[in-house]
């Protein structure tokens, strides 16, 4: 005959049990989305190394998002034809792809594309302009390329102009165009896409007592919030410009494309930063 202790033995076994049992599920699931993950990597490796052994050069395109601008680069020119790659932002995908195949065309041939420069060869009704792409922000855009060159390369960003025939850096260049195109031949120290002088809440543990930021948000308004692991109360909020927030602490400006509804954590300064999705409240 059971007694009530057998009982709640029995219960917290089977507690335990179950517990076991979802954290199991838990890890399989995680292990899951790995295995998709690292499988979809291989495929999407496997397909660079087959078109640029067959055709040259392959062309990675990555959509828009509310937030990020759409963008696409070459692998292959530096590896077969000791060319820099290539990238362009803030266009339709489609004009992305033809613009860089064009560019592959003409290393191909044997010319060579003249960075600092103007270029009518790349859209039909307007010119680009080439720049050398800065180092330090390679590992921002070309991710696939780093894997396939085993390291760095040099690149050139081809930069459209506006309507009007105005480039990003010229006065009158259209404001609906301003964030479509971040020029990456400049910015390392800052590569937010926001006015250096935006305003963003922070705490005054970290201006005044030196504190680390911990926590970020970028929430769906565009609004940046910026945290220490303190408990944030309206005496302790701050008003600064990002440019402050960048100046303080460089390790910050990583999370330059955390996108609409996203934030970013970590546990300390020398920890990296896991990012996530906000929640709905």
């Amino acid at each position: 005959m059971f007694s009530f202790r057998n009982i709640t033995v029995l219960l917290f076994l089977l507690f335990q049990l179950v517990g076991f049992a979802q954290s199991c599920d838990d890890e399989a699931n995680k292990n899951n989305k790995m295995s998709e993950h690292e499988k979809h990597n291989s495929e999407a490796e496997e397909k660079i190394v087959k078109t640029v052994k067959e055709h040259g050069w392959f062309v990675a395109l990555f959509e828009a998002t509310k937030y990020l601008p759409s963008f696409g680069y070459t692998i292959g020119l530096w590896e077969n034809y000791k060319h820099p790659e290539l990238i362009v932002f803030g266009l339709r995908t489609e004009t992305l792809h033809s613009i860089l195949n064009i560019g592959g065309e003409i290393v191909k041939s044997g010319e060579k594309i003249i960075p600092n420069q103007k270029s009518d060869e790349f859209l039909e009704s307007s010119e680009v302009y080439i720049f050398e792409v800065q180092k330090e922000n390679l590992k921002d855009y070309f991710g696939y390329g780093l894997w396939f060159n085993k390291g760095e390369f040099p690149a050139y960003q081809i930069v459209w102009s506006d309507r009007n025939q105005v480039f990003p850096w010229e006065k009158d260049f259209e404001d609906i165009f301003l964030n479509k195109q971040p020029l990456i031949d400049r910015n390392a120290d800052f590569k937010f896409r926001e006015e250096k002088n935006l305003g963003v809440i922070t705490m005054k543990q970290f201006l005044e007592e030196g504190k680390d930021i911990l926590y970020v948000e970028h929430d769906d308004e565009g609004d940046w919030t910026f945290l220490t692991g303190d408990e944030l109360s309206s005496s302790d909020a701050r008003l600064v410009s990002l440019e402050t927030i960048i100046n303080t602490d460089n390790s910050i400006n990583e999370l330059f494309n955390l996108d609409y509804g996203e934030f970013a954590s970590r546990a300390s300064i020398k920890d990296k930063w896991v990012r996530g999705k906000m929640e709905n409240e």
